[in-house]
């Protein structure tokens, strides 16, 4: 194996490790919000809201999955439906006020969480590593999902 290989199977593992513990993570952060929810409300308040169907397209997930979440955020009181006021056919679901606070305060955990863990790196690994994953992200849609 080449060393670009096995840094390639070192990222992936990595990178999973890292997925486990984000989801672990979001249920500690705030018990009624799963990684799913956190994500999904941070997508909500980042466009200003959005339809259903907006965000199953984003996030590459089947229309039924995504309206179970949707259904479980409106039974919480964290997301409602508002018709689109040049559209009154179309509901674009939008945070609540409930919403708005429990995804600051699960923001503000995370961001402690991640200070804490990067505190003693220096700053040049950080602004290295944050260089690194806006790269890695912002590479082709659907490359890492297999």
């Amino acid at each position: 194996m080449s060393a670009a290989e096995s840094a390639v199977e070192t990222i992936q593992r990595e990178m999973t490790i890292f997925a486990r513990r984000a989801r672990a993570s979001a249920g500690r952060m705030h018990p009624e919000l799963s990684l799913v929810s956190y994500t999904l409300l941070g997508h909500l308040e980042e466009q200003g809201g959005c339809r259903a169907t907006d965000l199953a397209a984003h996030y590459a997930l089947d229309k039924s999955t995504v309206s179970r979440q949707v259904t479980a955020l409106e039974r919480t009181g964290l997301i409602e439906r508002r018709l689109d006021p040049e559209d009154h056919r179309v509901q674009v679901l939008h945070l609540t006020e409930a919403g708005q606070e429990i995804l600051a305060q699960v923001t503000r955990s995370r961001r402690t969480a991640f200070r804490e863990r990067l505190r003693d790196w220096p700053e040049e690994d950080l602004v290295r590593f944050a260089a690194y994953l806006e790269r890695y992200n912002a590479g082709p849609a659907g490359a890492d999902e297999q």
